[in-house]
């Protein structure tokens, strides 16, 4: 029988958020527009995004998953970013969210690598950088272009 050769593709499929209460999750996520797919339960919800699914699956029941104890100690050097065509965008974005239950981390500014961003916090503390990057235009499908 031949081997078959498996690489890690450059492609993330899920990103699942650890939170404190799913319930209180679903409804701040459902406040911003997003739905939830049939595959969702009581335990565990998923988000179909652009190119990618959202979980929301308790904190706690995270770490059993993978193994780890919940240290839960602030920051854990992971921000989530949601890119816009234009400054005007990120800040009605930021007013959006804010409205939808985020909390205002840092106001949206000039940023010194010459974009526009700002960032909030979903209930959880979960970062969010909502940003326009001259840099890295948008396709028609508002998915990030990186230059080759």
């Amino acid at each position: 029988m031949a081997e078959v050769d498996f690489s890690l593709e450059a492609g993330i499929s899920i990103v699942t958020l650890g939170v404190a209460d799913v319930a209180v999750s679903i409804a701040y996520h459902e406040r911003l527009g997003w739905k939830r797919s049939s595959a969702s339960n009581d335990q565990i919800t998923f988000i179909q995004m652009k190119g990618l699914v959202l979980a929301l699956f308790s904190r706690v029941a995270l770490a059993t998953d993978a193994g780890v104890e919940d240290g839960n100690c602030g920051f854990a050097g992971v921000t989530l970013a949601h890119n816009v065509p234009s400054d005007r965008g990120v800040d009605a974005v930021v007013r959006f969210a804010l409205s939808c239950g985020a909390r205002l981390v840092r106001k949206p500014e000039k940023a010194s690598w010459g974009g526009y961003s700002g960032y909030v916090a979903d209930p959880d503390g979960h970062l969010w950088e909502i940003s326009h990057n001259p840099y890295f235009p948008l396709d028609h499908h508002g998915h990030i272009v990186l230059p080759a």
